[in-house]
């Protein structure tokens, strides 16, 4: 019978087999075991992964796969819990979180003109989580993510669906200015996400929304097309962490158009529209003019 892995691990697994496959390794092969059938995926679980990773299954790749695969034994370690874990206030266990990181120096965008490090603001107890890509020029300068012009675009988008911006939590996949606000590469959000994922899991939204495509690949693990990824909810639990609270499980994930995309293309704010008022329905609000 095939294995079934958790969410966080199914994630884990794919985004491992995406990046062998991105450089030219589609060829797995498992080295004796004791007890395979304890580590190694069957077969239609690692196809069903190649396809959660946003990647068409060739029939070459597809006869590769049906082959037994070697995992590493790390990938289904239950996470360890962090430092936060022994705070009950989330206001205290966010402040670990940001101590933790400290000046960090972890990955090439601390020597590339960043001002200071833009760590996330809002509700520590909110139902609704906003994701970013990364901080901009008035990010960089204020510390505050969305403060900008796509900061002021956000605003309004939360108070038309009926809300105000302290009320939501905000934060980006990383937490440094990119030089000249370029897409944050890869290097750059697989180190500073982990801190994102450590944020979710004190917060504990019931819907993140994730604003643009760096942000909603990174989250999800996929390399789909924004058309692709909107219109529908994602069951989310942030990865290599786990809550403190045994009652949350995790929660939805909702993908619209960055702010700043909608101020070069405002013709799409109306599809931004309809992803917000799925995540309205969900959460049981109601807009201002409704």
């Amino acid at each position: 019978m095939p294995r079934t892995l958790a969410p966080e691990l199914r994630a884990a697994l794919a985004a491992r087999i995406r990046y062998y496959n991105e450089m030219g390794i589609y060829d797995f092969y498992r080295q004796p075991l004791s007890a395979p059938e304890s580590i190694a995926p069957a077969a239609a679980t690692i196809a069903e992964i190649h396809q959660e990773a946003g990647e068409e299954m060739s029939p070459r790749k597809a006869a590769i796969v049906a082959a037994p695969v070697a995992v590493e034994e790390a990938l289904f370690e239950v996470p360890a819990p962090k430092p936060e874990h022994r705070a009950s206030d989330p206001v205290k266990a966010l402040k670990i979180i940001r101590e933790d990181l400290g000046d960090c120096t972890r990955c090439p965008l601390h020597k590339q003109g960043r001002k200071q490090i833009v760590f996330g603001v809002g509700d520590p107890r909110a139902e609704l989580m906003f994701v970013g890509e990364g901080p901009g020029a008035d990010e960089d300068e204020q510390g505050e993510p969305f403060v900008g012009r796509a900061g002021q675009l956000l605003n309004n988008m939360i108070k038309a669906m009926g809300i105000e911006r302290a009320q939501v939590y905000i934060a980006n996949i990383v937490k440094c200015r990119p030089p000249g606000n370029r897409t944050p590469e890869r290097e750059e959000c697989e180190t500073c996400s982990p801190f994102l994922m450590r944020q979710i899991a004190v917060v504990k939204p019931k819907v993140i929304v994730a604003l643009g495509a760096t942000a909603a690949k990174t989250l999800l693990a996929m390399n789909s097309s924004m058309m692709q990824l909107r219109g529908r909810f994602y069951a989310f639990k942030p990865a290599g962490v786990r809550s403190n609270d045994p009652g949350w499980d995790g929660c939805k994930l909702a993908v619209t158009y960055h702010p700043a995309f909608l101020l070069r293309d405002p013709r799409q704010k109306g599809e931004a529209w309809k992803d917000l008022q799925m995540v309205m329905k969900e959460l049981g609000l109601k807009s201002p003019a409704q």
